[in-house]
């Protein structure tokens, strides 16, 4: 949706509903699921039904029904919408249905929310989604809810989003609240990203812009693996160099997979933000660090899972001569890791299988350089993967938060006196990220804070950034076009 389809709030433009037209009788209706509509609606029910990630599910779905560039661009575009706005098209629902939405069948709820984001903020012909909608009940749900949802979605079709919006909102006075329904976000999470601006030096009324960055579609981001990988093919694919970091390029073409350099590993997706931490930590200058009897500088990625850091950082340390473990504690996700670096020599890295709050028992003092990627809420990565900000709860932060200090202890541990620990997480939320660090910090006297700013600087291009905020530096959506990563640089002293 381009940003002239949008009015000031971020909402697709008013536009005809479906109030006034003659909608067909039930025997001349689609009695066929179309394909993309089919498509998103897997997508949903597996998130909702089997809690997949539908950054997994929807290239498998599109691929499996053979869907071509357009079709499968409308399929994302309706299982993201659908996901994204699941807040504010249940808030809607819940007017238009005669029962609470939680004693729906849920294949039928999930097919109500594809149907309202075609209604009201797609560029969709009101006729045509709900004939389709209800063409997609009748062929894989059944034909007595298909009378449901075609009752339901045409009261929805009886206004357009602002109007809804402004219904909803109408008397309540509390502004997490507002923005909450209006921006489709669960109210905790609003007022975390409302902390999380102030804590990183940020005003708090940027909450709008960042709430409706979270519901922006993002474009795909690619990296070049430094001295394997080239752009090229991306290139003549339709992709354009990326603003914040070299040997990156923005793919809008289609399938990335269909792209034989992506196949092959050595051009990988990969948000900006991933790739500009990873740089920051590999290319930071360290003084006075002892070298080993080889030479070789020794690396870790400690939460590797599933392997896209690990593998830029591999393909760096190729580049410079030295050698990195990552660590991975599942044994299905170490073999992603296994395979995501294939595409660099073997020689460089290896990979561990075990709990990463055990690495210093058995490399104590050792690295030179360690990537904690801790677990987190994910709070940082909204726009890329919308069902999380349903799945989450405010409980999970102080779980993760636990073991968030168990990982970076451990790191400081097992980096070498003149290393460099870099603690990331993708969430902005204080209590994961300078809390954390602050804790850390507080409990030893042989570590201190670099500047994670200025070594983010160093690794964009020229003006690129500017994230530092009191030694920590944090990316954001609505600023960087970027997943709002934060980094801490915690150097052992020596």
């Amino acid at each position: 949706m381009s940003s002239n389809d949008r009015n000031a709030k971020g909402h697709q433009r008013s536009r005809p509903s479906v109030r006034g037209r003659t909608t067909a009788a039930p025997s001349q209706r689609t009695r066929a699921a179309d394909p993309a509509r089919l498509v998103a609606f897997e997508v949903l029910r597996a998130v909702s039904g089997e809690d997949a990630y539908a950054n997994l599910v929807l290239p498998k779905s599109i691929r499996r029904h053979r869907l071509d560039k357009r079709d499968a661009g409308f399929a994302t575009e309706l299982a993201y919408g659908a996901l994204r706005g699941q807040g504010i098209y249940d808030a809607i629902l819940a007017r238009c249905v005669d029962r609470p939405l939680d004693r729906l069948d849920p294949a039928v709820l999930d097919a109500l929310r594809i149907g309202a984001h075609q209604l009201l903020a797609m560029r969709v012909p009101a006729h045509a989604a709900l004939d389709q909608t209800v063409g997609l009940a009748r062929a894989v749900i059944g034909a007595g809810p298909s009378a449901l949802i075609n009752a339901v979605l045409r009261k929805v079709a009886a206004r357009n989003l602002d109007e809804w919006t402004a219904l909803l909102t109408a008397e309540e006075p509390d502004p997490v609240k507002r923005s909450a329904i209006e921006y489709s976000h669960p109210e905790w999470i609003v007022r975390a990203l409302r902390q999380s601006l102030v804590a990183h030096g940020r005003s708090v009324d940027e909450i709008t812009d960042l709430l409706q960055a979270d519901n922006d579609a993002p474009v795909v981001n690619l990296v070049a693996l430094p001295g394997l990988g080239s752009l090229d093919e991306a290139r003549e694919a339709g992709a354009v160099d990326g603003e914040l970091v070299k040997d990156s390029a923005l793919y809008a073409a289609g399938d990335v997979g269909r792209l034989e350099s992506v196949r092959a590993g050595t051009t990988r997706v990969q948000d900006a933000g991933s790739q500009l931490v990873a740089r920051a930590l590999a290319e930071l200058d360290l003084d006075g660090v002892e070298p080993d009897e080889d030479g070789v500088e020794k690396w870790l990625d400690m939460c590797a899972g599933p392997g896209g850091k690990a593998t830029l950082l591999a393909a760096l340390a190729h580049e410079k001569g030295a050698v990195i473990l990552a660590n991975e504690p599942a044994p299905h996700r170490a073999q992603l890791v296994r395979q995501a670096l294939e595409a660099v020599p073997g020689e460089t890295w290896n990979v561990r299988t075990g709990d990463g709050r055990t690495v210093a028992e058995d490399y104590p003092e050792t690295f030179d350089r360690i990537l904690v990627d801790a677990p987190c809420t994910g709070l940082g990565a909204l726009r890329r993967r919308p069902e999380s900000r349903w799945r989450r709860q405010p409980g999970d932060v102080g779980e993760l938060g636990s073991l968030q200090r168990e990982l970076l202890t451990t790191a400081v541990d097992a980096v070498k006196p003149g290393g460099v620990v870099a603690y990331v997480t993708c969430s902005p939320h204080p209590a994961e990220t300078k809390a954390v660090v602050a804790d850390v910090l507080r409990k030893r006297d042989d570590l201190e804070l670099l500047d994670a700013g200025a070594a983010l600087d160093a690794v964009s291009l020229p003006g690129a950034l500017e994230a530092g905020h009191e030694s920590t530096a944090q990316l954001w959506p609505h600023i960087h076009q970027t997943d709002a990563m934060f980094l801490a640089l915690i150097r052992r002293k020596i």
